[in-house]
């Protein structure tokens, strides 16, 4: 089986963006994933746009912080509550490539290093 990849997205505000950034995802050629969005007190649309995917979704997980904290607090709270075996950050107003996740993926499992 893949291990479980932990995809770490912070937002802010990331209305107008976030749905390519959720597509990216969903639409990698690996499968084994957890989405984990964490809003930083958007005061747009971010959450409801999010919601909408976790929905439909059950891999997409949105987290929120109750004030506003900064990417890095959002992306420690992600880190946090990872399952994954691996974990990436994607920023909310980017994408990837379809194969990224399972190229990534190949690439680490056959060239384990540690991390001290």
């Amino acid at each position: 089986m893949q291990p479980l990849v932990s995809i770490i997205t912070p937002m802010f505000n990331n209305e107008n963006v976030i749905k390519e950034t959720i597509t990216s995802v969903v639409n990698q050629t690996y499968l084994n994933w957890e989405l984990l969005l964490i809003d930083d007190c958007s005061s747009d649309n971010t959450v409801e746009v999010v919601t909408e995917y976790s929905k439909s979704d059950p891999r997409i997980k949105l987290l929120k912080h109750s004030e506003n904290k900064g990417a890095a607090k959002a992306r420690n709270l992600g880190t946090k509550m990872a399952e994954g075996k691996f974990i990436a950050f994607l920023d909310a107003d980017d994408y990837w490539e379809p194969t990224f996740l399972k190229e990534t993926t190949s690439f680490l499992e056959k060239n384990v290093a540690a991390i001290a």
